[in-house]
């Protein structure tokens, strides 16, 4: 079966270029990504610190430091810690089916606002918590902002950006996600050594930081074309943001196509309800099963708890936050070389060559902790230091495939008329399974311990697998010319092509 595609990009080169314009606004709005980074790595690294522990999570401090009986892969096993990570989750994932609607109604440039809003809100609370329930109401705050920027982000950054750097511009999102995470590793290995046991406060309130960038900034940025003309219907003024992101004023036949596609939106009353027809089954699919696989690649094994898996093979604590830091400068390099190479080689070639190296990584990983790292004890530092490397190399893996890839590929393929609602699923399907994956990982690595790593492979090899059969090349595809790609699909021009032809008899 020859599955490698020769779509023909008709229309793919509309006029323009990148501009400083485009730059500068895709920046600000980026910051919705460094925020959504920063509290992933905050919560990880301040769930390693005692005094955290010990005001928050007593019961976890005692059995990490005085239980000797029992197992090294269980002493976090806690489902009120895990609760103070998922509630997050749980709080975007019903958040972001209402950022959809505001999306759509009032553009992108509002949610992206009122993510930043409940960002500040949430950072404000974490850092003055007194008590548990204070705790995880500032990280449902937070939740509520991570749901409106990941909903209306990922979209303003493919609507703004030129077809063949939209792929450069979107990893962009990934690339935020990244220094958010790197910059909370750096932040709570300084503050875990204040002392007095309050540097976690510093911790959780420092997220105030790019959450106000981000408030501040989007009371600038401009309204996305595509948002201005589906909207208002407003095409003098659509235009004329048009010229100004594309740096020409030979923007005709972008406009066009937007203001067909915005016609055709406009027929949808219920894009919900609109997004489980037959002619967008193929997008339906990639947006639930891509933010799935991005999950289950065990990705989040060490973005959230790489401080405590690190611990569990004898780090102490000020180490196992300096090794988050080492993780979190490959993972930020990685996905800026993801930038760079993504529109020239393409989403599959990355998606397969991430995925073969995050299986390989993970497999040994996996291998040396079974053979290494008993119930009690430590492990050698050698092997610990090796264990390490391989995490370093899955990591890379991630940030140059499934990091920004997961996010890119989501928010380029839909039509405008189930844009907001395709963008809310995606979200919401990424929310519910890093809720499931952040709830259930201190209970799994107790009971599967090991076997942890060798769980995730199998399903990077299910995913890459998937990638290789079902997913076409979208590179250089203007966004709104995107049905081109599934209709000469090997697969998918069964079911897209048979709707088209249905679509014209019922119109004949």
């Amino acid at each position: 079966m020859a599955v490698g595609l020769a779509i023909s990009r008709e229309g793919s080169h509309y006029n323009g270029r990148m501009t400083s314009f485009v730059v500068l606004s895709c920046m600000m709005a980026a910051m919705g990504g460094v925020i959504f980074g920063y509290d992933i790595g905050i919560s990880g690294g301040v769930t390693s610190m005692e005094p955290f522990l010990k005001k928050f999570f007593p019961e976890v401090y005692r059995k990490m430091k005085e239980d000797t009986e029992i197992s090294n892969y269980c002493k976090f096993d806690s489902q009120l810690l895990t609760s103070f990570t998922s509630s997050l989750y749980v709080a975007g994932l019903v958040a972001s089916f209402f950022a959809s609607s505001i999306t759509k109604a009032f553009g992108r440039k509002p949610s992206i606002l009122l993510g930043g809003a409940a960002f500040l809100a949430g950072a404000a609370l974490g850092g003055a918590a007194s008590n548990v329930f204070m705790l995880i109401f500032g990280r449902v705050l937070l939740g509520v902002g991570v749901g409106f920027a990941n909903q209306s982000v990922p979209l303003y950054l493919s609507e703004m950006a030129p077809p063949r750097y939209r792929g450069a511009v979107n990893n962009g999102f990934q690339f935020s996600v990244g220094i958010g995470a790197l910059s909370a590793n750096l932040i709570n290995y300084g503050t875990e050594k204040i002392k007095g046991g309050w540097g976690w406060r510093i911790s959780l309130a420092m997220a105030a930081v790019p959450a106000s960038i981000l408030t501040l900034g989007a009371l600038f940025l401009p309204e996305t074309p595509n948002s201005l003309i589906q909207r208002a219907n407003n095409h003098e003024r659509a235009k004329l943001v048009l010229q100004r992101v594309r740096g020409t004023t030979d923007v005709q036949a972008e406009l066009d196509d937007l203001i067909k596609a915005s016609s055709i939106s406009r027929t949808v009353e219920n894009p919900f309800k609109n997004i489980i027809r037959r002619k967008y089954r193929p997008q339906l699919v990639m947006a639930i099963a891509i933010p799935f696989f991005q999950q289950v690649t065990g990705i989040n094994v060490i973005a959230f708890y790489a401080p405590i898996l690190f611990r569990t093979i004898g780090l102490g604590e000020s180490a196992s936050l300096l090794s988050s830091i080492v993780t979190g400068v490959v993972g930020t390099t990685s996905t800026f070389i993801s930038m760079l190479v993504v529109d020239k080689l393409g989403r599959r070639a990355l998606f397969i060559f991430g995925g073969i190296q995050m299986f390989v990584s993970q497999v040994m990983v996996g291998g040396f902790m079974a053979a290494e790292l008993g119930d009690h004890g430590g492990m050698d530092k050698g092997y610990a230091c090796l264990v390490l490397i391989l995490i370093c190399v899955y990591v890379a893996g991630f940030g140059w495939s499934w990091g920004p890839l997961g996010w890119l590929v989501p928010s380029e393929i839909f039509p405008l008329e189930i844009r907001s609602a395709g963008q809310s699923i995606v979200v919401a399907v990424s929310f519910l399974f890093t809720f499931i994956v952040a709830q259930t990982f201190l209970s799994m690595l107790c009971h599967f311990k090991s076997g942890i790593f060798f769980f995730f492979g199998v399903w990077v090899v299910i995913m890459t697998a998937f990638v290789y059969f079902l997913l076409p090349e979208t590179k250089n595809m203007p966004i709104e010319k995107m049905d081109i790609v599934w209709r000469e699909h090997w697969f998918w021009k069964r079911i897209v092509g048979e709707a088209v032809d249905d679509s014209k008899m019922e119109t004949a």
